[in-house]
């Protein structure tokens, strides 16, 4: 069990809050405000608290001086204040006299943000290389250090594990659901435990078929990552998304799975790849040799919804076609619309395109955990230890 911020005092103490405010932006403008908003209970409770909040995230990657132009946190902090209704002071600066006064200057009950963490990247990869003085300087500006960054859990940083090798480090409300959900999924999962994965490619998810295998009574395999597998059963795939590479491991992952692998039985297939290509749908043994698949049809969806009915957890990562294209939706949609509709069941979606998919269908609300970690979420599903989060203290 993890430190939370609800085991620590923070009345008049210097929290430092490293959040993950990855936001979308173009032209200066937000796009899409939700990193934020999932990062306001922990910031609320810390005010409520009077702590003294010294918050900061990094934003997109920064190569260049121009990068900075349009990866600067200031529309952040002007969102976050109409958001708490309460003003954010912005510094500039990832380091310095400013920030240092800003910071010394703060009363109960007050949140400053500092500019990107990955502005010190320009001088040698400071804060992704965890550089230890970046570290000890930023850990230095705190009394306490919270971290509810799940996104970059799985990157051993200075803005996170750096910061936490000198100070006293607890989870946010955030980082904290991550682990109850995810975590628990991993660990200890109400049976029957179903697993869906999609996407593209079976090498971005061989270490998490091969970790769910060992705790999943079901695994659904869909996206264009199925075809591989197809091929290991020596299926004829047309132009279809194939690693070719990967035909024994996805063999030797069907032989050792048996039965709990559950593949996709007919496909929606086409001529190109591209919205309005010509398509229809067949089963998966009768895929045209000048075809290729880019979504899964009403036939696996129904299959697969037969053994979603007594689940108890499900874990999503990955759509069931090219989700983009409104032809190629129905696959993801039908799954989607499947696990929204479970009553009974722990959902969980991991983050990524599922999460985008979810969204955008509207059925943000109808799981019981949308992950904010796309990245992150897919390691904790393999099982390997994120250093954010074991940075950490234990109670």
């Amino acid at each position: 069990m993890k430190k939370t911020v609800e085991d620590i005092e923070v009345k008049g103490k210097k929290v430092l809050l490293r959040a993950d405010l990855n936001v979308p932006m173009e032209g200066g403008e937000i796009t899409d405000d939700n990193r934020i908003v999932q990062a306001l209970p922990t910031i609320k409770y810390l005010l409520g608290q009077g702590g003294r909040v010294i918050l900061f995230s990094h934003l997109g990657k920064i190569k260049t001086e121009e990068d900075k132009k349009d990866k600067t946190l200031k529309p952040v902090s002007e969102k976050l204040g109409e958001l708490l209704g309460q003003t954010v002071t912005f510094i500039p600066e990832t380091r310095g006299e400013e920030l240092e006064r800003a910071v010394d200057g703060l009363a109960d009950g007050e949140i400053l943000l500092f500019e990107n963490t990955r502005f010190e990247d320009l001088d040698g990869k400071k804060e992704s290389g965890n550089d230890p003085e970046l570290g000890r300087y930023w850990a230095g500006l705190g009394d306490v250090f919270v971290n509810d960054a799940f996104g970059t859990a799985h990157r051993e940083h200075a803005s996170n594990v750096g910061i936490a090798q000198n100070i006293e480090t607890v989870s946010g409300y955030l980082m904290q659901k991550e682990i109850d959900f995810i975590g628990g999924a991993v660990d200890e999962p109400k049976s029957p435990f179903v697993a869906i994965l999609g996407g593209a490619k079976v090498s971005d998810k061989i270490g998490v078929i091969e970790n769910l295998l060992e705790k999943a009574d079901k695994v659904l395999i869909g996206g264009g990552m199925a075809y591989t597998f197809f091929k290991a059963q020596g299926k004829e795939i047309g132009t279809s998304l194939l690693e070719a590479d990967k035909v024994d491991l996805a063999k030797s992952l069907l032989d050792a799975g048996g039965d709990k692998i559950v593949l996709p039985v007919d496909a929606v297939v086409a001529d190109k790849f591209a919205e309005d290509a010509t398509h229809r749908t067949v089963s998966v043994d009768d895929i045209p040799e000048d075809m290729m698949g880019l979504d899964v049809g009403n036939e696996t969806v129904e299959t697969f919804k037969s053994h979603l009915d007594d689940a108890k957890t499900v874990v999503w990562n990955g759509p069931m076609g090219v989700f983009e294209f409104e032809n190629f939706a129905h696959g993801t949609i039908g799954v989607c619309k499947a696990l929204a509709g479970l009553e009974d069941a722990t959902t969980i979606i991991g983050g990524g395109d599922s999460a985008a998919a979810a969204a955008s269908l509207g059925y943000e609300d109808d799981f019981s955990h949308i992950s904010t970690g796309g990245g992150a979420s897919l390691e904790y599903l393999e099982g390997k230890e994120l250093p954010g989060l074991a940075a950490i203290n234990d109670k």
